[in-house]
């Protein structure tokens, strides 16, 4: 190692001689400058989407961003901190769901590649993606997308991505891309840190002249982020270091990939995956990492109590603490839930249970007839299984208004009612009420209520310290937790569906 050589050798004068102020030796620049400006593009796709949900996305669930109006969106503005520009292609983010309608996404990437075919010729490209994509009839939609850029930049372009934790990796992706970062901790609060070690490993390669390479090591194990948060162990332990692995010799990132589990796909797995310009070095990163996670795999837990709904309810109800935080974790919408599905609401009447404050119904013809009725009118509702009425059937209820927030665009709103001792969120679309903000804006107040259900799974940062205590429910839905009971039909062998599986790391590196 370069680095670790030179202060070795240099004795403890020459260390003294290197004092504050001292004028540097006459000679090359220590930073190389720029021959001449690069052309960078940036654009992508990204989703989290369920192949056991029963929807399917089509374009107008996306939210798009084109042209200038992406190089002013403010997820993007660290990009103009580098001396370098990024010039804007489109961004289509969808939220985490079902699979993409076919026609849908061959429709965006077509819109991508006009627009990347523009700018040629192109130096590099920044992806920002998710890596668990997943469209109608193809199994791996990355590396689709990754290999029509590639066939359209062509190889000497560098190409470089950011990722999700819950991503899924393959040899095409290794095939077509030359760098790529993903978030450390779970829940996600590295998001720009991760999407500036992309831009920065392609600025430097650009800069420098060295171009990175990537090095995987699938490993045969796939679990549900709840179990794999980096907030408990193991999961503290096998993230917290990688960067300490950056440092190493030839290395510019270390990822660790838990995978998206409810991706029926043969690509749906953990990765370690190793960017460098040391394929020695990588190399032997992979395998130490890999090696490292499988003999982990049977301390990955949830760490708060799960049960069925019947069992978690009864749970809350007999409490002598509150309020009771309960998560309807297999319709959760942040993770690929439909937040339609009406079990939890039909236990909740079924077992009696009083002041409940149930968060995040989707149902838009519900929503509608209570903006249709007024704040204070009492109308008989059908409730649930909208988006969805294959795996329940909706709930009927007599139910008063109690509030409707105010929405210029019908897709916009949300309502809250209430009905025999429960309370109710009402959305006209699928959105996350994961935070307390997002009741209290309602005007409810969740601290107010015995028990509180979420469509979720674990809890975020402002609702956690609320909970006493936090119990999460194995429910049925689109990211059914319980993911021994999930069908494997196109996935290969994994722990824990195979328990005694054996395994050798072997890492890949791409013949380009």
């Amino acid at each position: 190692m370069k680095r670790r050589s030179f202060l070795r050798s240099a004795g403890t004068g020459a260390i003294a001689a290197m004092t504050v102020g001292a004028p540097l030796a006459q000679g090359a620049p220590l930073v190389e400058p720029l021959g001449r400006m690069p052309r960078i593009a940036f654009g992508g796709i990204a989703s989290e989407c369920s192949t056991y949900s029963n929807i399917r996305q089509v374009i107008t669930d996306a939210n798009i961003l084109r042209g200038e109006a992406l190089a002013a969106n403010e997820r993007f503005a660290f990009l103009k901190r580098y001396e370098m520009p990024f010039l804007p292609t489109l961004v289509a983010v969808f939220p985490s769901g079902g699979p993409l309608a076919r026609a849908t996404y061959e429709a965006i990437k077509a819109d991508y590649l006009d627009r990347l075919k523009a700018l040629l010729p192109l130096d590099g490209v920044y992806l920002p993606m998710h890596g668990a994509l997943a469209v109608d009839g193809m199994e791996d939609a990355e590396g689709d997308w990754y290999e029509a850029t590639r066939k359209l930049v062509g190889p000497a372009c560098i190409l470089s991505a950011s990722y999700d934790l819950h991503g899924n990796f393959s040899r095409k992706i290794v095939d077509t891309l030359d760098a790529m970062s993903a978030y450390r901790t779970a829940p996600h609060v590295d998001r720009v840190e991760t999407m500036m070690r992309a831009t920065d490993m392609l600025t430097h390669a650009l800069r420098t002249g060295e171009r990175p390479s990537i090095v995987w090591a699938s490993i045969p194990i796939v679990l549900p982020g709840e179990q794999t948060s980096t907030e408990w162990e193991p999961g503290r332990r096998l993230w917290s270091d990688l960067s300490e692995y950056n440092r190493l010799s030839g290395i510019l990132d270390v990822t660790t990939l838990v995978g998206y589990v409810w991706a029926d796909e043969p690509r749906s797995a953990a990765s370690i995956v190793v960017t460098g310009t040391n394929r020695a070095m990588q190399t032997l990163i992979a395998t130490e990492l890999a090696s490292r996670y499988w003999a982990a795999r049977r301390e990955f837990r949830f760490d708060f109590p799960t049960g069925t709904i019947a069992q978690t309810l009864a749970q809350a109800m007999a409490s002598q603490t509150h309020p009771v935080i309960i998560s309807d974790s297999g319709d959760n919408p942040g993770g690929g839930g439909n937040a339609d599905q009406s079990f939890f609401l039909q236990a909740v009447l079924d077992a009696g249970a009083k002041n409940v404050l149930l968060g995040g119904m989707t149902d838009k013809p519900a929503t509608d007839a209570c903006y249709a009725a007024g704040v204070g009118a009492t109308i008989p509702l059908s409730v649930g299984a909208t988006l969805d009425p294959i795996m329940c059937k909706p709930v009927k209820v007599e139910a008063t208004v109690k509030y409707l927030a105010k929405a210029a665009d019908p897709a916009d709103r949300e309502a809250v009612i209430s009905f025999r001792g429960v309370t109710m969120t009402l959305a006209a679309r699928r959105r996350a009420y994961h935070e307390a903000d997002a009741f209290r804006s309602l005007g409810e107040e969740p601290l107010k209520y015995d028990i509180v259900v979420l469509k979720c799974g674990y809890l975020a940062p402002t609702m956690k310290p609320l909970a006493n205590p936090h119990l999460m429910a194995l429910s049925p839905g689109a990211i059914d937790q319980d993911i021994l009971h999930l069908a494997n039909k196109r996935r290969g062998p994994r722990f824990p569906w195979q328990p005694d599986l054996p395994y050798v790391p072997q890492p890949y590196f791409s013949p380009r």
